[in-house]
């Protein structure tokens, strides 16, 4: 099976948290350098360069919250693909299971089906992908 995305989902929140203390660290670092009862041409170039810096801080906050919507439509894109693929599977075992019993019940003496269609010849003849592997998507079966 494909992605974890309960895992993708947690490091999306931890993503968001990080954003947030770094921007929570901006503010509390422009709070300190406005406190600082220093004043003056060096005072002011101080408090000038935290504030510069605490936007360096917002950038980078907002970058994580990029990443962190940029992963959680990736997540949504992974489940699609997942849920799609077990449908698949299920529809192609179905009829391969449908297939097998026809054939079982039109067996001649012999053992090979009698009267057996090109449609449950191929179903017969299906090498399913292993569970959950992306091969799904792309199975090519009668009635798939």
């Amino acid at each position: 099976m494909y992605g974890d995305t309960a895992a993708g989902r947690k490091r999306v929140a931890q993503l968001r948290e990080q954003g947030g203390d770094i921007r929570a660290l901006a503010a509390r670092l422009v709070s300190q350098a406005e406190a600082v009862p220093w004043h003056g041409k060096a005072a002011d170039a101080m408090r000038e360069r935290i504030k510069e810096r605490a936007s360096h801080l917002r950038a980078a906050a907002a970058h994580h919250e990029t990443a962190a919507d940029s992963l959680a439509r990736h997540l949504v894109e992974v489940d699609t693909l997942k849920e799609a693929i077990d449908v698949r599977a299920h529809k192609a075992t179905t009829l391969v299971e449908d297939a097998r019993t026809r054939a079982g019940e039109a067996s001649g003496p012999d053992g090979i089906p009698a009267g057996a269609d090109e449609v449950d010849a191929a179903l017969l003849a299906f090498d399913p992908p292993p569970a959950g592997h992306k091969d799904w998507l792309t199975v090519d079966l009668p009635g798939l």
